[in-house]
């Protein structure tokens, strides 16, 4: 198959987060079986696009066809998700649902994702199961086609004040236990991975 470019985009946009961490470790797994079918793999930060509470005057649907964004925050994040043929989104869990700034993410745009193919790996306390789902329905409501291995990554020690959740939390580390359990989750990651390439095949 020809090369494609696929994205893994931490969506956390909390001060402190782990999510950068946890896109990292997603990468790492994924890197070596999509680069061995032609796909490159990159890493974007949401926070890095600075996207406020939707504020363009257009809605999405009609950008490009029959508008324009006029923000450079709208047309930076616009321009590169674009540009790429499929996605990794690593999502957090907050309060038993999924993060606003995931949510206005996914809000901001819709040609630029519809039709191509997504993955979609969470995590949190109990790894993230309830915004996993949400965001299912997110992405398969807006036209993009979801893997249907859906990683779900929990903390060791769960919502309880151990010291995983306090890596997490306060310093937007990997604790060691969550690391060797996620670890032991590499095949289903791989296997999403997988789906995400026969999807772009």
């Amino acid at each position: 198959m020809s090369s494609k470019s696929v994205v893994i985009i931490s969506t956390s946009t909390r001060a402190v987060r782990v999510g950068p961490a946890v896109a990292e470790f997603v990468k790492g797994i994924i890197e070596k079986p999509l680069s061995e079918a032609g796909i490159k793999t990159t890493l974007i930060d949401l926070v890095k696009f600075n996207l406020p509470v939707y504020n363009e005057a257009v809605i999405p649907a009609m950008v490009p066809e029959k508008g324009s964004f006029q923000h450079e925050h709208s047309k930076a994040w616009s321009a590169e998700i674009a540009k790429h043929d499929g996605y990794v989104l690593v999502i957090p869990e907050y309060n038993y649902g999924v993060a606003g700034g995931t949510k206005n993410a996914i809000d901001y745009l819709l040609n630029e994702w519809k039709g191509k193919p997504v993955a979609i790996v969470s995590y949190g306390a109990a790894g993230g199961k309830t915004a996993n789902e949400q965001v299912k329905g997110y992405l398969s409501g807006v036209g993009l086609k979801v893997c249907e291995t859906r990683p779900t990554l929990a903390f060791a020690g769960g919502p309880g004040p151990g010291p995983d959740m306090f890596a997490a939390m306060g310093e937007g580390k990997i604790g060691d236990e969550s690391r060797k359990a996620w670890e032991g989750q590499a095949e289903t990651i791989v296997k999403a991975a997988t789906e995400l390439k026969e999807l772009l095949q």
